[in-house]
């Protein structure tokens, strides 16, 4: 099974970015569709985006298309979530996740994931 550690987290103003990372460690990371959730005080958790192993095929919430960008580098086990033009709205915490199998390009659930990190930290300010 796949570890996953996030990081990049933090408190920035509204308008402002972050980048958060996933780093994966124990199996190749090359090996898993991967994805990010969120979650806010009191509520489910979230889908945000999702990349295909090979990062041909992204797919996004509409809450945050043309904010946020998913990306990957394999060779660095890494997987990135760019997030411009951030709102109040958007503070959560933040999860990577590796899916159980090959993602359909849609609405991801977060039963569909089969390793999860810690989560990180994500507060915008007004």
């Amino acid at each position: 099974q796949v570890q996953l550690v996030e990081s990049g987290g933090g408190l920035v103003q509204a308008g402002g970015s972050l980048r958060l990372s996933c780093a994966a460690s124990g199996r190749t990371l090359s090996s898993y569709d991967m994805g990010w959730f969120r979650q806010a005080p009191g509520k489910e958790r979230e889908f945000v985006a999702t990349i295909s192993r090979s990062g041909g095929s992204l797919y996004y919430a509409d809450s945050v298309k043309g904010r946020f960008t998913i990306s990957r580098d394999n060779g660095k086990n890494t997987v990135y979530l760019q997030m411009n033009g951030l709102k109040p709205e958007d503070t959560a915490v933040y999860y990577c996740a590796a899916a159980r199998s090959v993602l359909p390009p849609k609405k991801s659930r977060p039963a569909d994931f089969g390793s999860w990190g810690q989560g990180t930290q994500v507060t915008v300010s007004s």
